[in-house]
């Protein structure tokens, strides 16, 4: 054991680990939820450190063999990101997460410099964080993770669509009824289904694109409230442009930094675009869990691969677990939105004291919608068409008769079709003797082909 001392005083910190005496009083204060930091956002905070240390090394502010060695240090973070072991979600508006990040990267470069862990030849506070706060680290770190991680959801969503457009292709010419409110409807192509679901998603790619815009701005040089206090202006002019060039990220400095610092309305606008896909990914899942129902006593329009035994009891079953798989994340995106967004407005004056929990939510949705991507897009691919299911479920749909309303009128139809106690056939001689047409005649109308396609003529 090894002894670290603060203001408060005196802690013993295992010989073996890179954190040190402020680590060590969150993980007493704070009990673990069972959550982790997120992996992009750790690689996020420690070259955002970097960047800081090359900067003050530029401008003559930090000695260049103590800058060096927090560079080292930092470029090591896989080696060392075992050792941010903060729960996401401490108290203190991310303090706990930022005094982690420097006294992890403070004592590896130390031991770069020839000391000990707890020496701190580098100091966390005086070297590490220097010009910095958690204030103006913490949320531009989450919003190069935010980003890095959105484009890795872009690319799943992409995969996806182009999944369902093969399925909508190799569907295009099976013919089944349409259902409103789960009821029988008019005629509809599987492929035409499958078509509506990928340009769902089209829209969702759209918006994706635009997330990344709204998220760029960042408030990095801005120090405790955005007013930049304890920093150099020159710094402050040019720390956004350093972290772009380290991190490969596009963002650039805030207009206003004190905005920045304290209102998060722009995270409850991205998560809300994130909400958007969760929709209709919910909504893909559970279509397509339905279209698959049965499958013998139900729709059972869809065959869905067999990915594992769906029960323990019953010999044969086989679920719709993926699709239950995205429907559960998508919920959990669903919740993450509403906390969230209470979260963001329960900031207070110059800082929103509850950014761990934006950023955790944040950062998990985005997961889970990756992982929702990457399961659905695996699980359509072996789906099938029951051909025979669709053509005889639509030969049995009632509401083929619908552009009949054009011959004999809309009551006329509903009450041949009600009289004839919703069968086809009965219904049809019911309207061939009220206006002494040829139930031959009617048919041949009643094209179920043109039907599918944009307008309809009798």
């Amino acid at each position: 054991m090894r002894k670290e001392r603060d203001y408060l005083g005196e802690l013993e910190i295992e010989e073996d680990v890179y954190y040190g005496i402020h680590t060590k009083r969150a993980l007493m204060n704070f009990p673990s939820t069972g959550e982790k930091i997120d992996r992009e956002f750790i690689w996020a905070y420690f070259m955002v450190k970097k960047a800081c240390a090359l900067l003050n090394m530029e401008l003559g502010y930090l000695e260049e063999r103590v800058g060096k060695a927090i560079v080292q240090a930092c470029d090591e973070w896989e080696t060392l990101k075992d050792y941010i072991v903060v729960d996401p979600l401490a108290g203190g508006a991310g303090t706990s997460v930022n005094m982690n990040i420097n006294e992890v990267i403070a004592n590896k470069a130390t031991e770069i410099l020839g000391g000990k862990k707890g020496e701190y030849i580098v100091d966390p506070l005086m070297h590490v964080n220097l010009h910095q706060s958690t204030n103006d680290t913490f949320p531009t770190s989450a919003k190069i993770a935010v980003i890095v991680k959105l484009r890795k959801l872009i690319d799943e969503v992409i995969k996806l669509q182009e999944k369902i457009q093969g399925k909508e292709k190799e569907f295009y010419t099976i013919r089944k009824p349409g259902r409103t409110q789960l009821m029988d409807g008019p005629p509809i192509m599987l492929g035409q289904e499958f078509g509506a679901f990928a340009d769902a998603l089209a829209r969702d790619r759209w918006r994706l694109h635009k997330v990344e815009e709204r998220i760029r701005s960042v408030n990095i040089g801005g120090t405790a409230i955005g007013t930049g206090v304890g920093a150099p202006k020159d710094y402050i002019l040019k720390i956004a442009e350093k972290v772009r060039e380290v991190t490969g990220v596009k963002i650039a400095k805030a207009e206003n930094l004190i905005d920045a610092t304290q209102n998060w309305d722009v995270f409850a606008e991205v998560h809300g675009l994130l909400k958007s896909l969760a929709v209709n990914l919910y909504k893909i899942a559970n279509d397509i869990r339905l279209l698959g129902s049965g499958p013998n006593t139900a729709i059972g329009e869809l065959l869905l691969p067999a990915v594992q035994a769906g029960s323990s009891i019953m010999p044969g079953k086989v679920n719709p677990v993926v699709p239950e798989y995205v429907m559960q994340l998508c919920h959990s995106v669903f919740g993450n939105d509403a906390v969230l967004n209470h979260a963001c407005a329960l900031g207070n004056l110059e800082l929103n004291q509850f950014a761990p929990l934006i950023v955790h939510l944040t950062l998990k949705s985005l997961s889970f919608l990756t992982n929702s991507c990457k399961a659905l897009a695996s699980y359509i691919v072996k789906i099938e068409a029951n051909k025979k299911r669709c053509e005889e479920n639509l030969l049995r749909s009632i509401s083929n008769l619908t552009p009949l309303i054009n011959i004999f009128g809309y009551d006329s139809v509903s009450k041949a079709i009600k009289k004839a106690n919703w069968n086809i056939q009965e219904a049809l001689k019911m309207l061939s003797k009220e206006k002494n047409i040829p139930i031959e005649e009617i048919l041949k109308k009643l094209n179920l082909k043109k039907m599918t396609g944009l307008g309809y003529s009798l």
